[in-house]
């Protein structure tokens, strides 16, 4: 999806915020792939400000600024309209 938003010209950035008790699973989920991955903590506790659910895709816009969520596990990727519903509210956002 990175390399879409890249090839539409979006200035957009994904970046993977892994929830706290979950530091084991860093090396599967970024192997084969070019993402980046930051690590919660308690002290953060960025999931719990945002009301994070496991798998939510957090739409920032360009100020950094909450726009929406779009859950992955009730809207898998495999799924052609899921993926692009996706891509579409990115790059909204973005603009």
């Amino acid at each position: 999806m990175q390399q879409d938003l890249n090839e539409l010209g979006v200035d957009a950035w994904l970046v993977g915020i892994d929830g706290v008790g979950y530091e084991d699973s860093h090396a599967r989920i970024v192997e084969g792939r070019s993402l980046a991955w930051l690590q919660d903590t308690e002290e953060q506790a960025v999931w719990e400000t945002w009301g994070v659910a496991y798998r939510d895709v957090v739409i920032l816009d360009a100020d950094s600024m909450y726009v929406d969520v779009f859950n992955l596990t009730s809207n898998a990727l495999t799924d052609e309209d899921n993926y692009a519903e996706l891509l579409e509210r990115l790059v909204e956002a973005a603009n």
